[in-house]
């Protein structure tokens, strides 16, 4: 490298590393978002940017088309409310638990117990797993002749079709994901515990101070940028969720658990004919609903931080 940099310059040799990565990023990351848009004002179920029409905010337009946004029998594209409603109530109670069992998951691995290791590998196991596996098991275990109801059956219980009623089927569909996850969020909160230093606990403990105070006023104030990182990520990942309940549920029963993601690869892959164009807009809509929605937290945290 050092011929190069006599060559270049120094002051050009960072160029050198970075292009090889930009280039990456162009391709794979900002291209293929940039043809998004693209699609998302052309109409046609032609693969290739030349063959596809150009119809300005259609596709936009008809999927914001609603009498009462509320209710999505009154929207033209009432399978795309319908997802968004679902995905509303989905993400909010998924991230809450996903944050809550990894929080505690991460307070009881981090304390001095037998076997920790051993328990962290466990945790940590159903995220090494592929998601088709994950739901494919479960589906095995909940299904009419499953696991589940041959244990409640053994035990003189009532047995259940679990994934054939809504409710069952969406409470389901939260619990897989968030024992499927949990364990990559465990890690950050987990390493993030190891990090507030053990001088803080140990004052406390001499002024008295309550384990629930300790937490409340030692732990939760400390560990508030790694759960940040974590909410954010849990957020994006909710949001995105599709292998799971696409393999668990395929979206039923009816429409019952089917996500924006679900909704949007229908639209433009399962369906015919395909439809790029409305799929692209509701991707973006999606993406823009998320952004804002990651803008916003991140200016509350900024804000708490400078209070």
């Amino acid at each position: 490298m050092s011929g190069l940099q006599r060559a270049l310059g120094i002051r050009r040799m960072p160029w050198v590393f970075l292009i090889p990565n930009l280039t990456a990023v162009l391709l794979f990351a900002l291209l293929p978002v940039l043809i998004n848009v693209f699609y998302s004002f052309t109409g046609s179920d032609r693969l290739y940017p030349r063959d596809r029409n150009f119809v300005g905010t259609f596709n936009y337009d008809t999927l914001l088309d609603c009498g009462n946004y509320l209710d999505p029998s009154s929207c033209s594209r009432d399978l795309f409310w319908r997802a968004l409603h679902n995905s509303m109530v989905f993400v909010p109670i998924q991230v809450v638990c996903m944050i809550t069992i990894a929080l505690i998951t991460a307070i009881c691995l981090n304390r001095n117990i037998r076997g920790r290791g051993f328990f962290r590998g466990v945790f940590f196991f159903p995220v090494m797993l592929s998601p088709v596996v994950v739901a494919l098991t479960w589906q095995w275990i909940l299904q009419r002749d499953g696991i589940l109801n041959a244990l409640l059956q053994a035990l003189q219980l009532p047995t259940h079709n679990w994934l054939a009623f809504p409710d069952t089927a969406f409470f389901w569909s939260v619990f897989v994901t968030v024992w499927a996850h949990m364990g990559f969020y465990t890690i950050i909160l987990l390493a993030g515990l190891q990090s507030i230093p053990r001088d803080v606990y140990e004052a406390a403990k001499m002024d008295s101070a309550s384990n629930w105070r300790a937490f409340t006023h030692i732990t939760l104030p400390l560990l508030r940028p790694v759960m940040l990182v974590v909410f954010v990520l849990c957020v994006i990942r909710s949001v995105q969720t599709f292998d799971e309940l696409y393999v668990l549920t395929g979206g039923g029963p009816g429409s019952a658990t089917m996500l924006m993601v679900q909704y949007i690869y229908e639209v433009g892959f399962a369906s015919q004919p395909r439809n790029f164009g409305m799929a692209a807009a509701a991707s973006l809509l999606l993406g823009l609903l998320l952004l804002i929605f990651t803008g916003i937290q991140m200016r509350l945290s900024r804000s708490n931080r400078n209070d």
